[in-house]
């Protein structure tokens, strides 16, 4: 049961006032950061202001009380963006709060079943690809925005609103130009002033004020939105069997992602503290957090890779910082909501860029395209392209379907069946004294890389002389065999018996030797037939000789 120990009881071990006041200030000063980023990715995933609040609120609390990390900062990220808002206007928020349930309770399961290492089998350039997809989606959708934008209709897909931005585009209010403009720069050059003030709530006091005091016509959250401040209320979704099998490949999708981003997040913050975190109870926090959020008027959330580094350089220390900072956020929600009203909107899609901007990764895309091989290149950008146009679940299915395939043939090329050379009589080299005698009536095939599914028919076309009367396999470079790989091996020995050639196997490893077992080949060969080494195949072969 240590696997399923919070990490808050384990900081409470050696907590200190001194380690208090550090996680306070630092939890106070990653709610003023949370802040617009919350509202923006909200809007961004086209729901209300305050359910991005809400979403770092509660979700934010559980994740931190209930994580694995002794620093992750969890809430809304621009990774759920475009499928929160796909399953907004498909399914409306019924839909996505029973995508959300779901997605916790997968999250949750996952973690109990400490499948938190599995995550690792997701190949890099897949998530450079949706990543960099992502970032790609957003900032197509915040272009309305930006520029101000006046569409016809309501655009839902990507490439659907990427088609609207082009046609609309005579449509252009200049001021809010300016305004994403200049809050666009303060995000840019304010950090070089001032590195404590987040420069996404200077930009947004800025414009706010300019729009508010110039009475400029620019759209403000409050003309397209009703803000509350209301607290959150508990929401029980409607369940049908129909609705379920609706939003199960999206729900599905929200979990891996989840467990994707946040596992990353906990990575990256090991790697800055020089710890360790539990990945099998940071994914049961994740689905506790998920779910408390749905039941609550938020929408999925996971570890903000961002925030978590923000509290990191700020002292932060144990997950207290994390529930302070959902602390602070409730009162913000109480007594400055109205505010939020006042924001444009010109300001939010400014914000959403440099966020895009930031989870891009463009460096690294870069040096993929320089020192991967082609395959591997081809992997990334086809998940980038897929994401893009069609949508996250088939990108990253079409993605691990041909990185598998590619891995595969990979996995082939290196899996030789080679006879060995041998010696004519009288022959007698300089290196003969590290060569080995073998009679004239036994032939010796080096089996070297993994016999699977995708290597077997190299074992099926094995060509070997029918006038010898025993045939060696060595086996000592073959780590591991699949079932495809026995039925062969099966095959071959009929056909060594029906040619009265004895098949011996050579230092069978353990994985392999677990299939012979399990099978009952070894049984099927003999097991006089099963040597440790090539030494006592040959021994064993000697005594066969007609």
């Amino acid at each position: 049961m240590s696997y399923f120990v919070p990490q808050l009881f384990l900081s409470m071990r050696s907590y200190s006032k001194e380690q208090l006041a550090k996680d306070v200030i630092s939890g106070i000063i990653v709610a003023i950061i949370a802040l617009p980023l919350s509202i923006a990715l909200a809007l961004a995933s086209g729901v209300t202001p305050e359910q991005g609040l809400y979403t770092a609120i509660i979700a934010g609390f559980l994740i931190s009380a209930l994580g694995g990390s002794q620093v992750q900062i969890a809430g809304p990220t621009a990774a759920f963006a475009s499928i929160v808002a796909g399953i907004v206007a498909k399914n409306g928020i019924n839909g996505l709060v029973l995508a959300t349930v779901m997605a916790g309770i997968f999250l949750i399961i996952m973690g109990v079943l400490k499948m938190g290492s599995l995550i690792r089998f997701i190949p890099f350039t897949i998530t450079a690809g949706f990543t960099a997809g992502i970032a790609v989606t957003i900032i197509i959708g915040q272009i309305k925005d930006f520029l101000g934008l006046t569409f016809t209709n309501s655009p839902v897909e990507t490439m659907e609103k990427l088609a609207a931005v082009c046609e609309s585009f005579l449509t252009l209010n200049p001021m809010a130009l300016l305004i994403g403009l200049l809050a666009l720069f303060l995000l840019i050059v304010f950090p070089k002033i001032n590195a404590v003030i987040p420069p996404s709530l200077v930009a947004v006091i800025v414009t706010s004020a300019l729009v508010k005091l110039l009475n400029l016509k620019v759209n403000t959250i409050g003309d397209l939105y009703t803000i509350s401040s209301a607290l959150p209320s508990f929401t029980m979704p409607s369940i049908s069997y129909a609705s379920i099998s609706a939003i199960l490949p999206d729900a599905f999708t929200i979990a891996v992602l989840a467990a994707i981003e946040s596992l990353l997040s906990c990575v990256v913050a090991d790697s800055m503290i020089g710890a360790k975190h539990n990945s099998n109870m940071e994914l049961i926090a994740q689905g506790v957090g998920n779910l408390g959020s749905a039941l609550f008027g938020g929408i999925p959330a996971t570890g903000a890779i961002a925030r978590t580094a923000a509290n990191i350089k700020n002292g932060g220390r144990s997950p207290i910082a994390g529930m302070v900072h959902a602390l602070v956020l409730l009162l913000i929600l109480v007594l400055l909501m109205p505010y939020a009203a006042w924001i444009p909107m010109p300001c939010i899609a400014a914000i959403l860029f440099m966020v895009a901007y930031n989870m891009s990764g463009w460096r690294t895309i870069v040096q993929i395209c320089r020192e991967s091989p082609k395959s591997d290149i081809a992997v990334m950008a086809l998940t980038l392209v897929l994401t893009v146009v069609f949508d996250l679940v088939l990108a990253i299915g079409v993605g691990m379907g041909l990185a598998c395939l590619l891995f595969m043939s990979r996995m082939s090329s290196v899996t030789t069946v080679e006879e060995w050379e041998y010696l004519d009589k009288g022959e007698n080299p300089k290196s003969s004294t590290n060569l080995m005698q073998v009679p004239d009536h036994i032939m010796v095939f080096e089996l070297t890389g993994p016999l699977f599914f995708g290597a077997a028919d190299k074992l099926a076309n094995m060509q070997f002389s029918s006038d010898k009367t025993v045939l060696i396999l060595r086996m000592r470079a073959v780590p591991a065999m699949d079932i495809t790989a026995l039925n062969t091996l099966r095959s071959l020995l009929s056909l060594c018996r029906k040619n009265g050639i004895r098949m011996i196997l050579s230092h069978v490893n353990e994985q392999p030797m677990h299939v012979l077992e399990k099978s009952g080949f070894a049984d099927f060969i003999g097991r006089e037939n099963l040597a440790e080494n090539i030494h006592e195949a040959i021994a064993l072969a000697k005594r066969n000789r007609n």
